[in-house]
């Protein structure tokens, strides 16, 4: 039987490209979001090999209720994808703490949440998996149009994600994390402005925007059976800005 893989923030953008390669290669998908409706949409044409859940990553008792429904239609998942995410670019000091306060509750507790209600289950039934967080390059450099409250929400996952790897390790559960740099999605044009970004783009070292399967790609391979010795890692999808 295929496995199974539960990714958050799929209804579109870079959540919908993850969920549609993880299907191609043979997963059965559910896609959670909290908008219902287009995280139904970008299922449409899947048939039975994958369902659409409203799920707030936020709240513990949606991301319990979304876990529970996944193991009722299909079985504990075998990789959750955290890739719920809100962005909103503000100068630092102009940020206020209720919007502050939001970007930290979806991007860090609710990847806590699903890394942590997910690994829960796991240990429970004695089963090895897969968790991949989607950090970002603004975490590692602290971002330039993304916001001190995303940059640290994305630095923070990128942590929890080495908390988490060296805690389940001993059981056969790897966690990882990517970090995109600038993709060719139309969130990050939205973000930076139609009219900035040949500026950003002559300014990669690539000379090119990531490809948001790259990204996907990654998340299929750090999924893999095989990739049992990778865990505790942030891979970098930068378009070259950022070198380790």
């Amino acid at each position: 039987m295929s496995r199974v893989a539960l990714v958050t923030g799929a209804a579109r953008g870079l959540g919908a490209c993850i969920a549609g390669h993880l299907l191609s290669e043979g997963y059965r998908v559910v896609t959670a979001d909290l908008d219902l409706d287009s995280a139904k949409a970008s299922v449409a044409d899947w048939g039975d090999q994958a369902f659409a859940l409203k799920m707030d990553v936020a709240s513990e008792a949606s991301v319990e209720a979304g876990l529970d429904a996944v193991e009722r239609h299909f079985g504990l998942p075998w990789l959750v994808v955290n890739n719920a995410a809100v962005m909103k670019a503000q100068k630092v000091l102009e940020i206020d703490i209720n919007t502050f306060d939001a970007v930290m509750a979806v991007n860090v507790r609710g990847t806590f949440l699903g890394c942590q209600r997910f690994a829960r289950r796991l240990r429970t039934q004695n089963a090895p998996g897969r968790i991949v967080n989607i950090g970002s390059l603004a975490g590692e450099n602290g971002g330039t149009a993304t916001g001190a409250h995303y940059a640290a929400s994305k630095g923070a996952i990128h942590t929890l994600t080495k908390v988490f790897a060296r805690d389940l390790a001993p059981f056969g559960i790897t966690v990882n994390a990517i970090a995109p740099g600038p993709l060719d999605l139309p969130s990050v044009a939205e973000t930076i402005g139609a009219e900035k970004m040949p500026g950003l783009i002559a300014g990669l070292p690539t000379g090119q925007l990531g490809n948001p399967l790259s990204v996907a790609r990654m998340v299929a391979e750090l999924a893999h059976p095989l990739s049992g010795a990778i865990t505790g890692s942030t891979i970098d999808i930068n378009s070259g800005l950022y070198m380790r």
